[in-house]
């Protein structure tokens, strides 16, 4: 009997024979530009250039943004990092993952080493994103109970089948870059503590670890055919349980393609904070001031608790900018205040605001049963005012997701601010925002965009 690891390997080979649908190409193209944007943006940013000052500069891959080439996995990992960084980049409402920042990166880095084109570097992108978007709903939370984040632990085979299927390398060989890649998962959720850095590392990792894995294997490394489903497999390991649904990763692979339905960030926060910003948006705008307000309580999930709510002291004074990302009661408060949450609504000076803070002291949550998470998220925010006067707002669905995505053109604006608010010029810009869109059908060469 086949493996899952096997069915999955074969199902993504099929792919060069079939092709990829002209829908799931533009989602590609949105996913390169998308992720470009970001590694700008984050570029001169301190968790960036700490890890930038960690590798040896040197080698035949593009870190975007930066002037000198490096060793593939370490373009992988930067690149990665800095798309990951400010948690604006696209997320997966199944599971919660985020993929582009995983696998965008170590396609690229393997594409520049072993000389692939564009129709290897899309091939390699569709089938990674997807099978990360697929993986992540065999077995839904349970990875995030268990303490470890999904995106390091599932984007570690993403990378991984996504950097086999653009090297072209056979079945055998990419299940056991797959088993390989079991061994190198990983990424615990521990920063939710302090709003430590590590949580930027763990797409980089992941999409660092892909490549090696691949690279592996292609010279003969084995790894176990089992990977996925065994006793002592992926999911037992990381979501505590073998027997999950592995249907979800196999069945209609090729067929139906869930890429088609992540969601591109409008704000630069947490993906479950997102509805919650919108309701905080419009309520801004009804005609009261933050001082005006008595109460806020918002209706949740049950799974949202232990990352955006608790302990609800710390969520309401964040001890960083970083950890107010993972802060629902600032989420609500900065949009409110500010009129935004773009990526100046989390720094120093708004995490010190006397105003944003006093919003957000009075932020309360109530766990709503019948919450969809995580097949769908949802925001309310109701806002009680010292008068006694009471407004209320709700978001049914994320925005930039299936139910309401972001237009080809809003994508390309959000990539253009991002890069703008990284240094590139807009000329510079506008030349990667044209590649972007004409990459998958000539050679992949990012070495004209190494400033």
């Amino acid at each position: 009997m086949e493996s899952v690891a096997e069915t999955l390997a074969q199902k993504t080979r099929n792919l060069r024979k079939r092709g990829i649908p002209p829908a799931v190409r533009e989602r590609c193209e949105d996913l390169l530009l998308d992720v470009a944007g970001l590694c700008v943006a984050a570029r001169k940013s301190d968790y960036v250039m700490s890890l930038k000052n960690s590798l040896d500069a040197g080698g035949p891959c593009t870190a975007l943004g930066h002037a000198k080439g490096l060793r593939p996995e370490d373009a992988a990992l930067l690149n990665g990092t800095a798309a990951h960084g400010e948690d604006f980049d696209d997320t997966f409402e199944g599971g919660p993952v985020h993929s582009g920042a995983v696998v965008v990166p170590a396609v690229l880095a393997a594409c520049e080493r072993f000389g692939r084109g564009g129709r290897d570097a899309l091939l390699g992108i569709a089938a990674g994103v997807e099978t990360l978007c697929r993986s992540s709903l065999v077995a839904p939370k349970k990875i995030h109970k268990a303490g470890f984040h999904p995106t390091a632990v599932l984007g570690a085979m993403g990378s991984t089948l996504g950097v086999s299927v653009a090297l072209n390398m056979s079945k055998a060989q990419t299940v056991n870059a797959l088993g390989i890649a079991g061994s190198m998962a990983g990424g615990i959720i521990e920063y939710l503590a302090e709003g430590a850095w590590t949580k930027r590392l763990h797409a980089g990792w992941a999409a660092h670890a892909g490549l090696h894995a691949a690279r592996l294997a292609k010279e003969g490394f084995v790894g176990p055919r089992s990977v996925f489903e065994g006793a002592h497999g992926l999911f037992f390991a990381f979501a505590h349980d073998a027997g999950g649904d592995y249907g979800k990763l196999t069945e209609g692979f090729g067929d139906d393609w869930h890429l088609n339905k992540l969601t591109f960030k409008p704000y630069a926060t947490g993906t479950m904070n997102q509805p919650y910003i919108d309701c905080a948006l419009r309520l801004a705008k009804r005609g009261f001031a933050a001082e005006d307000v008595a109460e806020v309580l918002c209706e949740t999930a049950e799974g949202y608790v232990h990352r955006l709510w608790e302990p609800l002291a710390a969520k309401r004074r964040p001890p960083n900018e970083y950890a107010a990302k993972f802060s629902t009661p600032f989420n609500v408060a900065v949009a409110f205040v500010t009129g935004g949450a773009g990526l100046e609504a989390f720094s120093r000076r708004t995490v010190r605001n006397a105003r944003i803070l006093a919003l957000a002291s009075k932020v309360r949550y109530r766990v709503d049963p019948a919450n969809p998470y995580p097949a769908r998220y949802i925001g309310h925010v109701r806002m009680t005012l010292r008068d006694g006067r009471v407004f209320e707002e709700r978001q049914p669905h994320i925005r930039g997701g299936a139910q309401e995505p972001l237009s080809r053109a809003e994508i390309d604006a959000k990539f253009r601010a991002n890069a703008a608010y990284g240094g590139w010029s807009a000329p510079l810009a506008r030349r990667f925002a044209a590649f972007s869109r004409e990459a998958f059908d000539g050679p992949m060469d990012l070495a004209a965009f190494r400033r």
